[in-house]
């Protein structure tokens, strides 16, 4: 699986007031994810895997209250909750487009987002995910079985390739007892522990193992 990242600049700031603290709490609310059309990444989700992995998503996260975002996408697709800046509150189909609403959250991140907007710094959203891509008719069209694991908070939205896109586009990651590990890594802890228990194990074979771990960072 691939791990794919998205940036949409069409989000909007509002506030809230909660009734039961009398605190205003901000909100970002628009765009978050597209299907059907070629965006700017040469990506096209078909309506039908967008569908399918945002219904996923709301069930897994968002109604349970999980949907927790950073700022800018770290290179992994889990969610750090030490780094998370916002929830998603909500999502909904209208179009080709799906609109959200994510809740800034009181944290040193959250905190971050809500002083950087305070100060004008325009913020955008980018989805975070695994699934995998076939290219056909000149865009790579993502196949069914693509899921969301997050929505982040990411600055400079006009420009999203110097932020977010082929920072890990290119790495491959598997599920192992339910836990998502990087292929590569996982490659290279197979080779060790068979060479452990052959005996094929000495300084050479360390530094071959070591440089493919750098080649792959």
């Amino acid at each position: 699986m691939q791990f794919i990242t998205e940036t949409l600049a069409d989000t909007h700031v509002l506030t809230e007031l909660d009734k039961s603290t009398g605190n205003k709490q901000m909100f970002l609310e628009g765009i978050f994810m597209q299907d059907t059309i070629k965006n700017r990444n040469g990506r096209v989700y078909p309506k039908a895997v967008m569908a399918e992995a945002v219904n996923k998503y709301i069930e897994t996260y968002v109604t349970p209250k999980r949907s927790m975002g950073e700022l800018n996408h770290p290179p992994t697709p889990q969610v750090n909750p030490e780094r998370a800046s916002h929830i998603i509150t909500s999502l909904r189909e209208d179009g080709n487009n799906w609109m959200g609403k994510a809740k800034v959250l009181n944290t040193p991140m959250g905190n971050l987002v809500r002083n950087l907007i305070d100060d004008g710094v325009q913020m955008g959203v980018s989805s975070r995910g695994l699934g995998a891509v076939k290219e056909s008719n000149g865009a790579n069209v993502v196949q069914s079985g693509y899921f969301i694991t997050a929505v982040d908070t990411v600055s400079d939205p006009s420009a999203p390739e110097a932020f977010v896109n082929g920072i890990m586009e290119n790495k491959e990651w598997i599920f192992e007892n339910g836990i998502l590990v990087e292929r590569e890594i996982e490659d290279v802890k197979h080779k060790v522990n068979k060479a452990v228990a052959t005996g094929n194990f000495d300084e050479d074979f360390l530094t071959d193992m070591f440089k493919n771990i750098l080649t792959n960072i």
